[in-house]
């Protein structure tokens, strides 16, 4: 039997022969892999809040060009649509490309991600771009919010450092984790971006419960928690400020009082696409009050499909985790999802008028640039940690039982 000589191209040939069919054949097995492993639910989940995303920014568009053209530049009507349309196909493949990778891979990828945002955060009250009284972005050729991208490899960090207990139960891998989430809050409350701050330690309570933290720790960081909120009220304006407006209630034309009455001007069926009016006063329209859109023209009971989509995609990744037998993987979904749910959740309240005003977009839904980019590459990291072969059989994972156990021993 004959077997085919191995071709060694010459410099500057391309690879042809033998390897080249190969490496097509190889493409097409991982991508068969791919849709075999991936939870197909999860992403029709997550592809139908980005079409609906896609309908409220074009709604938003005209309201937010109007309010940001001037007298020297008049933005088209459908200026934040086309740009947003662009910026989704770029974050599809990035959310795609994310999905195919292993694991092992992104964990590496995303601490050192992390150390890079860490880095960029401490350039951003030196050398950011202020915008509305914050200087949260970095002009890098394009505007650039590295706490929008230190969210997912914050997940994944913290992820891998609580994972690490497994290995030695004596490792003080809380007050590692914990010093993390305090420098970047501390980095975040100069911006100044309270709620960007609070929802990196409602991620990281999460993720550190699910660690099997004992009640009495629980305890006193939530009492710790709790302090550090009514000293941000005393010593920090921005808090206050947001707080005392909250507590106060909305006055007449601020941007809460608008976004609510947007919110309910078009009933429970809408005004109809491109119809509302309310739209049209309210500042951020295309970003942080696009919930408010979505209620005037496309009615209540489609903000209800939209909360639901949300409540949908939290728990599919839950049920994905029941029979999860590796630690690392189930504080990295969990805490991926508790960081995108929560962000969400945030700003449907604030729309609603039950939580303070945060600055924060709708994931997935929202107009955004480099934000975009980084919830899909969230969403992509969450379905790359989600995928399973079909016909391995797992153990649930018994966290408390395990470290009980390492720590007999």
């Amino acid at each position: 039997m004959t077997t085919s000589p191995i071709f060694i191209p010459r410099p500057g040939e391309r690879g042809s022969g033998p390897q080249g069919p190969r490496i097509q054949r190889d493409w097409k097995r991982e991508l068969r892999v791919w849709w075999r492993e991936v939870d197909r639910w999860l992403l029709f989940f997550i592809l139908l809040l980005m079409l609906v995303g896609t309908l409220a920014v074009a709604a938003a568009s005209p309201a937010s060009a109007g309010r940001l053209s001037t007298v020297s530049e008049t933005l088209p009507d459908l200026y934040f649509f086309w740009a947003h349309v662009r910026m989704q196909v770029l974050g599809l493949c990035v959310l795609i490309g994310t999905s195919l990778m292993p694991v092992t891979l992104l964990r590496r990828g995303s601490v050192v991600l992390a150390g890079l945002m860490l880095t960029a955060l401490f350039l951003v009250p030196v050398i950011g771009t202020e915008v509305n009284g914050a200087r949260r972005w970095l002009n890098v050729g394009m505007s650039l919010q590295p706490s929008e991208f230190m969210k997912p490899a914050f997940a994944i960090a913290i992820a891998w450092i609580l994972s690490w207990k497994m290995r030695d139960p004596k490792l003080p891998v809380i007050g590692i984790s914990g010093a993390f989430v305090g420098l970047i809050v501390a980095l975040l409350m100069l911006q100044p971006n309270l709620g960007g701050a609070i929802l990196f330690v409602g991620t990281w309570f999460v993720m550190v419960m699910l660690a099997g933290l004992p009640l009495q720790r629980i305890g006193m960081l939530t009492g710790a928690g709790l302090a550090a909120l009514m000293a941000a009220y005393v010593f920090y304006d921005n808090a206050r400020n947001r707080i005392d407006s909250f507590l106060g209630g909305p006055t007449a034309y601020d941007h809460v009082d608008l976004a609510g009455r947007t919110l309910q001007g078009g009933g429970w069926t809408g005004s109809g696409f491109w119809l509302g009016q309310n739209k049209m006063r309210l500042p951020e329209a295309h970003t942080d009050y696009i919930f408010s859109v979505i209620g005037e023209e496309f009615g209540l009971l489609i903000c209800g499909v939209v909360v639901l989509l949300y409540l949908a995609i939290v728990l599919r990744v839950l049920v994905r985790l029941v029979e999860e037998d590796r630690l690392f993987i189930i504080l990295a979904a969990s805490g991926l999802t508790a960081m995108f749910g929560g962000q969400a959740f945030i700003n449907i309240l604030v729309n609603l008028q039950l939580f303070p005003s945060k600055g924060m977009t709708l994931p997935l839904v929202s107009y955004g640039g480099s934000s975009t980019l980084a919830i899909c590459f969230t969403v992509g990291l969450l379905l790359a940690v989600t995928r399973r072969n079909p016909y391995l059989e797992r153990e649930p994972f018994d966290i408390k039982g395990s470290f009980e156990k390492d720590e007999e021993i």
